[in-house]
């Protein structure tokens, strides 16, 4: 697997990527595939590898970003913003697009942990462009996920301190400063004790604004998702999930109009399943985008699937 260091703009901020290749270049311009890395994630995340290097050696061309504020991207890490992520992710696919060696009429996504799986369902959403989705044990409604992180008291007393900060916003122009792990999303015990992100987690924004949970609250995936169809979708979750829940993702899967698939990983976690069922589900990801991500330049309508 070949690997560039690449950027482009977005919001008049520089955006850092990593795109990787297969090893031998190709004479025919290759199907892409683009990631936006899951909640408090950087591109260099030694968790993303074996998906990429399954992809690079099936032919694919894989580009991950580090979102705006995060990791080598420039842009104000004070500022964590669902809607800016899009934004990053629609610049990414316009700069897929762009390159001689990329197909563009050959783009996916893939977004993997909380936001990055929900992302993913909101770029398909909002750019035509991206062709395939796969979806890993994604957020699908960031209200309802903030609130089960937290106690009825707990979640009534957050809409209040909420409440307060737009207050203090208006009259002195600044907002309440918390730490994004631990102050709005509410970390599981698997959370603190699991070492899968550990080689990135000192490198990610530890203040930010406590007004970035109102961007969390209007996030929702499930009211878009059914405007990513005819376009195929993967969802992969995990069974009695405690970090994204379960229910989320199935939700994604029934509103999808399809082509779409389910994959439900059992018996194990959120973090533990990467590594537990790995060998099953990239080989199944890289599948799905090889049946789905097929060579757009003829298309061909017969009367009777009009009809359908």
């Amino acid at each position: 697997m070949r690997q560039e260091q690449v950027s482009f703009f977005s919001g008049g901020d520089r955006v850092v990527a990593t795109l990787r290749l297969p090893d031998e270049p190709s004479k025919d311009p290759l199907p892409a595939v683009v990631q936006g890395p899951g909640w408090l994630g950087l591109r260099d995340a030694k968790l993303y590898l074996r998906y990429h290097e399954a992809l690079t050696a099936a032919g694919f061309a894989v580009m991950i970003i580090d979102y705006r504020g995060f990791g080598d991207s420039g842009g104000n890490s004070a500022v964590l913003s669902p809607s800016n992520q899009l934004e990053d992710l629609v610049n990414a696919v316009t700069y897929l697009t762009v390159r001689s060696d990329i197909d563009a009429d050959r783009i996916g996504v893939f977004g993997s942990g909380g936001t990055g799986g929900g992302n993913a369902i909101m770029l398909a959403a909002a750019d035509s462009r991206v062709k395939c989705v796969v979806s890993q044990v994604p957020v699908a409604d960031g209200e309802d996920w903030l609130r089960r992180m937290r106690s009825e008291e707990e979640w009534h007393a957050f809409l209040d301190r909420l409440a307060k900060d737009r207050e203090q916003r208006v009259l002195t122009g600044a907002g309440e400063m918390v730490h994004p792990r631990e102050e709005i999303m509410v970390p599981t015990l698997e959370r603190r004790s699991s070492g899968v992100k550990k080689d990135v987690d000192g490198r990610v924004p530890i203040s930010v604004e406590l007004r970035s949970a109102e961007g969390i609250i209007a996030y929702k995936p499930i009211e878009v998702v059914a405007d990513i169809s005819p376009r195929p979708v993967l969802i992969v979750a995990v069974e009695n999930d405690a970090v994204t829940p379960t229910d989320h993702a199935v939700a994604l899967y029934e509103r999808a109009g399809g082509p779409k698939r389910l994959i439900m990983q059992r018996n194990t976690t959120h973090y533990a399943a990467y590594e537990q069922y790995g060998d099953v589900v990239v080989p199944e990801i890289v599948q799905w985008f090889e049946q789905n991500l097929t060579d757009g330049s003829v298309v061909i309508v017969s009367d009777d699937e009009i009809s359908k």
